[in-house]
Protein backbone atom coordinates (compact mmCIF):
# COMPACT_ATOMS: atom_id res chain seq x y z
CA UNK A 1 0.00 0.00 0.00
CA UNK A 2 2.75 2.27 0.50
CA UNK A 3 4.70 2.27 -2.92
CA UNK A 4 0.80 2.63 -4.34
CA UNK A 5 0.84 5.75 -2.40
CA UNK A 6 3.72 7.01 -3.10
CA UNK A 7 3.17 6.17 -6.81
CA UNK A 8 -0.50 8.15 -6.90
CA UNK A 9 1.34 11.22 -5.29
CA UNK A 10 3.93 11.05 -7.61
CA UNK A 11 2.28 10.77 -10.39
CA UNK A 12 -0.46 13.17 -9.95
CA UNK A 13 2.29 15.89 -9.12
CA UNK A 14 4.24 14.94 -12.41
CA UNK A 15 0.95 15.09 -14.61
CA UNK A 16 -0.51 18.58 -12.88
CA UNK A 17 3.19 20.30 -13.09
CA UNK A 18 4.19 22.99 -15.63
CA UNK A 19 6.27 21.69 -18.58
CA UNK A 20 6.12 21.42 -22.04
CA UNK A 21 4.12 18.17 -22.65
CA UNK A 22 1.35 19.94 -20.53
CA UNK A 23 1.84 23.42 -22.49
CA UNK A 24 1.29 21.35 -25.66
CA UNK A 25 -1.82 19.59 -24.30
CA UNK A 26 -3.38 23.16 -23.26
CA UNK A 27 -2.75 24.16 -27.01
CA UNK A 28 -4.57 21.22 -28.84
CA UNK A 29 -7.23 21.01 -26.53
CA UNK A 30 -7.89 24.73 -26.91
CA UNK A 31 -7.69 24.54 -30.57
CA UNK A 32 -8.84 21.07 -31.69
CA UNK A 33 -10.89 19.68 -28.58
CA UNK A 34 -10.56 17.76 -25.73
CA UNK A 35 -10.00 14.69 -28.15
CA UNK A 36 -7.28 16.28 -29.33
CA UNK A 37 -5.34 16.76 -25.91
CA UNK A 38 -6.29 13.67 -24.80
CA UNK A 39 -4.27 12.13 -26.78
CA UNK A 40 -1.71 14.32 -26.28
CA UNK A 41 -1.93 12.85 -22.71
CA UNK A 42 -1.65 9.85 -23.97
CA UNK A 43 1.83 10.05 -25.29
CA UNK A 44 3.81 8.88 -21.99
CA UNK A 45 2.72 5.73 -22.61
CA UNK A 46 4.44 5.55 -25.94
CA UNK A 47 7.83 6.81 -24.72
CA UNK A 48 8.19 6.06 -21.09
CA UNK A 49 8.56 2.35 -21.82
CA UNK A 50 12.46 2.97 -22.92
CA UNK A 51 13.11 5.66 -20.61
CA UNK A 52 12.01 3.62 -17.45
CA UNK A 53 13.96 0.61 -18.76
CA UNK A 54 16.94 3.04 -19.46
CA UNK A 55 16.59 3.71 -15.98
CA UNK A 56 16.58 0.82 -14.32
CA UNK A 57 18.98 -0.76 -15.60
CA UNK A 58 21.53 1.73 -16.30
CA UNK A 59 20.92 4.00 -13.31
CA UNK A 60 24.20 6.34 -12.39
CA UNK A 61 25.41 5.51 -16.01
CA UNK A 62 24.01 7.66 -18.42
CA UNK A 63 26.57 10.80 -18.98
CA UNK A 64 25.36 14.16 -18.19
CA UNK A 65 26.55 15.44 -21.85
CA UNK A 66 24.14 13.21 -23.37
CA UNK A 67 21.25 14.76 -21.01
CA UNK A 68 22.33 18.14 -22.05
CA UNK A 69 22.49 17.56 -25.48
CA UNK A 70 18.83 16.56 -25.51
CA UNK A 71 17.55 19.18 -23.18
CA UNK A 72 19.07 21.48 -26.43
CA UNK A 73 17.40 19.68 -29.09
CA UNK A 74 14.05 19.63 -27.08
CA UNK A 75 14.36 23.90 -26.25
CA UNK A 76 14.33 24.28 -29.76
CA UNK A 77 11.57 21.76 -30.86
CA UNK A 78 9.48 23.36 -27.96
CA UNK A 79 9.91 26.83 -28.99
CA UNK A 80 9.08 25.59 -32.89
CA UNK A 81 5.48 24.67 -31.04
CA UNK A 82 5.39 28.23 -29.76
CA UNK A 83 5.76 29.88 -33.10
CA UNK A 84 2.83 27.09 -34.80
CA UNK A 85 0.36 27.69 -31.41
CA UNK A 86 0.89 31.68 -31.70
CA UNK A 87 0.46 31.29 -35.76
CA UNK A 88 -2.67 29.16 -35.31
CA UNK A 89 -4.17 31.77 -32.70
CA UNK A 90 -4.37 34.26 -35.85
CA UNK A 91 -5.94 32.07 -37.73
CA UNK A 92 -9.86 30.98 -38.15
CA UNK A 93 -10.25 28.19 -36.20
CA UNK A 94 -12.74 26.46 -38.85
CA UNK A 95 -10.54 26.82 -41.86
CA UNK A 96 -7.80 24.98 -39.69
CA UNK A 97 -7.99 21.18 -40.44
CA UNK A 98 -8.27 19.08 -36.86
CA UNK A 99 -4.60 17.11 -36.64
CA UNK A 100 -4.77 13.04 -37.21
CA UNK A 101 -4.71 11.04 -34.02
CA UNK A 102 -1.42 9.88 -35.25
CA UNK A 103 0.00 13.73 -35.65
CA UNK A 104 -1.34 13.97 -31.85
CA UNK A 105 0.46 11.35 -30.53
CA UNK A 106 3.84 12.03 -32.86
CA UNK A 107 4.03 15.69 -31.42
CA UNK A 108 3.14 14.31 -27.41
CA UNK A 109 5.85 11.58 -28.14
CA UNK A 110 8.31 13.96 -29.48
CA UNK A 111 7.88 16.41 -26.70
CA UNK A 112 7.59 14.10 -23.73
CA UNK A 113 11.03 12.14 -25.17
CA UNK A 114 13.22 15.10 -25.67
CA UNK A 115 12.46 16.57 -22.47
CA UNK A 116 14.55 15.75 -19.94
CA UNK A 117 12.54 15.54 -16.61
CA UNK A 118 10.91 12.23 -17.27
CA UNK A 119 14.80 11.23 -17.67
CA UNK A 120 15.95 12.73 -14.49
CA UNK A 121 13.24 11.75 -12.50
CA UNK A 122 13.44 7.76 -13.37
CA UNK A 123 17.63 8.03 -12.51
CA UNK A 124 16.48 9.94 -9.41
CA UNK A 125 13.71 8.80 -7.71
CA UNK A 126 11.41 6.53 -9.91
CA UNK A 127 14.49 3.28 -10.46
CA UNK A 128 15.96 4.01 -7.22
CA UNK A 129 12.35 3.24 -6.14
CA UNK A 130 11.36 0.83 -8.51
CA UNK A 131 14.43 -1.29 -7.33
CA UNK A 132 13.88 -1.29 -3.50
CA UNK A 133 10.43 -2.42 -3.85
CA UNK A 134 11.32 -5.25 -6.00
CA UNK A 135 13.87 -6.68 -3.44
CA UNK A 136 11.37 -6.63 -1.27
CA UNK A 137 8.40 -8.16 -3.25
CA UNK A 138 8.01 -7.46 -6.90
CA UNK A 139 4.61 -6.78 -7.40
CA UNK A 140 5.43 -4.14 -5.12
CA UNK A 141 7.42 -2.49 -7.57
CA UNK A 142 4.93 -3.17 -10.48
CA UNK A 143 1.93 -1.46 -7.87
CA UNK A 144 4.47 1.72 -7.64
CA UNK A 145 4.73 1.85 -11.46
CA UNK A 146 0.92 1.18 -12.33
CA UNK A 147 -0.70 3.58 -9.75
CA UNK A 148 2.05 6.38 -10.81
CA UNK A 149 1.14 6.49 -14.87
CA UNK A 150 -2.60 5.99 -13.68
CA UNK A 151 -2.17 9.70 -12.20
CA UNK A 152 0.05 11.07 -14.42
CA UNK A 153 -2.29 10.19 -17.57
CA UNK A 154 -5.42 10.50 -15.76
CA UNK A 155 -5.12 14.07 -14.46
CA UNK A 156 -3.55 14.91 -18.02
CA UNK A 157 -6.49 13.19 -19.47
CA UNK A 158 -8.92 15.65 -16.67
CA UNK A 159 -7.08 18.68 -17.94
CA UNK A 160 -7.21 18.08 -21.58
CA UNK A 161 -11.48 17.97 -20.60
CA UNK A 162 -11.77 20.98 -18.77
CA UNK A 163 -9.90 22.84 -21.06
CA UNK A 164 -11.27 21.49 -24.09
CA UNK A 165 -14.91 22.81 -22.91
CA UNK A 166 -13.43 26.53 -23.73
CA UNK A 167 -16.21 29.01 -24.32
CA UNK A 168 -16.23 31.74 -27.16
CA UNK A 169 -13.99 31.69 -29.78
CA UNK A 170 -12.29 35.20 -28.85
CA UNK A 171 -11.54 32.87 -25.49
CA UNK A 172 -9.96 30.55 -27.08
CA UNK A 173 -7.84 32.16 -29.09
CA UNK A 174 -6.57 34.14 -25.88
CA UNK A 175 -5.97 30.55 -24.38
CA UNK A 176 -4.19 29.85 -27.19
CA UNK A 177 -1.91 32.74 -27.21
CA UNK A 178 -1.01 31.75 -23.29
CA UNK A 179 -0.24 28.37 -23.95
CA UNK A 180 1.99 29.38 -26.37
CA UNK A 181 3.58 31.95 -23.86
CA UNK A 182 4.34 28.83 -22.07
CA UNK A 183 5.77 27.06 -24.74
CA UNK A 184 8.02 29.71 -25.30
CA UNK A 185 8.99 29.70 -21.34
CA UNK A 186 9.43 26.20 -21.19
CA UNK A 187 11.62 26.15 -24.03
CA UNK A 188 14.01 28.76 -23.29
CA UNK A 189 14.49 27.36 -19.94
CA UNK A 190 15.65 24.20 -21.84
CA UNK A 191 17.98 26.03 -23.58
CA UNK A 192 19.34 28.34 -21.04
CA UNK A 193 19.94 25.18 -18.85
CA UNK A 194 21.26 23.10 -21.82
CA UNK A 195 24.02 26.32 -22.07
CA UNK A 196 24.53 25.92 -18.30
CA UNK A 197 25.03 22.55 -17.73
CA UNK A 198 27.63 22.69 -20.97
CA UNK A 199 29.43 25.07 -19.03
CA UNK A 200 29.38 23.44 -16.16
CA UNK A 201 30.40 20.41 -18.02
CA UNK A 202 33.38 22.23 -19.80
Amino acid sequence: MTYVLLGLSLGLSAGIAPGPLLALLLQRSLQHGKASGIRVALAPLLTDIPIVALAIFMVGRLPATWITILLGFGGLFVLWLAFDAWRQATRQFESTPPPSAGQDLLHGALVNFLNPHPYLFWLTVGAPTVIHAWRQMPVWALAFIISFYVLLIGSKVVLAVLVGRAGSLSRQRQWLRFSAVLLVAAGIWMLVSAVQSLGGIA
